[in-house]
């Protein structure tokens, strides 16, 4: 990932990198950092490494959806949660050292909150994963879980955490 940007009238503005015109062509921005709902902190950095906590599907305050996976809530709503976390996890990456910052996405870990039956957790995780690789390209490419849950808190439907190496 490398910040571009030609466009004379941002003269004097600092430049719009790669991940923003990707995040921009979504239609889509950074939002704030969704505060913790408990006992912890959005992000920590520890050498050339972030680790976010795990970020829930928050939309100005509330869950885009709530519910279980192959119930009350279908795949594609589910997957669209996914990329909603991945979003919030990149604003926690964002506020302790901004994505220009960013490496790669190391990893990727999805929990899904799903019915009895329900197997279909790497699909829905995809949204948090197909969202990383638009935004950075080659460097959003990553290991990653899918884990299918009983509970997840608040009744979410989906919770994603991630790695990236920084600079």
């Amino acid at each position: 990932m490398s910040p571009t940007s030609s466009d004379p009238s941002r003269e004097g503005i600092s430049a719009v990198t790669q991940w923003e015109k990707n995040l921009a062509q979504l239609g889509l921005t950074l939002p704030p950092v969704v505060a913790p709902v408990a006992a912890y902190i959005p992000a920590v950095r520890t050498g050339s490494l972030v680790y976010t906590s795990g970020q829930l599907p928050f939309v100005d305050g509330q869950l885009s959806a709530v519910g279980k996976v192959g119930a009350e809530v279908t795949v594609a709503a589910a997957k669209e949660a996914a990329q909603l976390c991945a979003l919030n996890a990149l604003a926690a990456v964002h506020d302790l050292v901004g994505l220009d910052a960013v490496v790669r996405i190391v990893k990727v870990v999805g929990f899904v909150a799903s019915a009895p039956g329900f197997g279909d957790q790497p699909v829905v995780i995809n949204g948090a994963s197909e969202f990383l690789g638009t935004v950075f390209g080659d460097a959003g490419v990553h290991a990653r879980s899918a884990v299918g849950v009983s509970e997840l808190p608040r009744n979410t439907p989906v919770e994603v955490e991630l790695i990236a190496e920084v600079r």
